[in-house]
């Protein structure tokens, strides 16, 4: 997930889909810290104060993945209550501009098509958008 701000007990979030160079597969992350350690995501974070989605999806991947991405459209967008508070967030596709998608903060990482997109335990927010990448594999 990505970018997420805490506003009243409310998270607004962004989150990626990440394009490879190769024809229809999304970037996926295993959380390696946390009460979700071992869960599967797409790669993200919290949007600081005055950034805009796109701004903070960008730095967040660049300081999780050490790789600059493009954002593109918005695919999407979670309503999401976890036990401790609510997530909002949007999601947008990206493609990789540079870097090797380096796992800084993540236990791991893969690149799954539309067949392999359930083999992973997916966090409970992120299982919400699976039909919407889908879609786009």
């Amino acid at each position: 997930m990505l970018n997420q701000v805490q506003h009243d007990g409310q998270t607004d979030s962004c989150h990626s889909e990440l394009d490879s160079e190769y024809v229809n597969q999304v970037f996926a992350t295993q959380r390696g810290y946390g009460d979700w350690k071992g869960w599967w995501e797409f790669p993200g974070g919290k949007i600081e104060a005055g950034e805009s989605p796109e701004a903070a999806l960008e730095r967040e991947i660049r300081e999780e993945l050490a790789t600059q991405v493009k954002v593109g459209d918005c695919i999407g967008t979670i309503e999401y209550d976890y036990p401790a508070f609510h997530l909002s967030m949007q999601c947008f596709a990206c493609q990789v501009v540079s870097g090797k998608l380096e796992l800084l903060e993540h236990e791991n990482a893969a690149w799954l098509t539309k067949e392999t997109l359930l083999s992973v335990k997916w966090l409970p927010a992120d299982v919400t958008i699976l039909d919407s990448v889908a879609k786009l594999l």
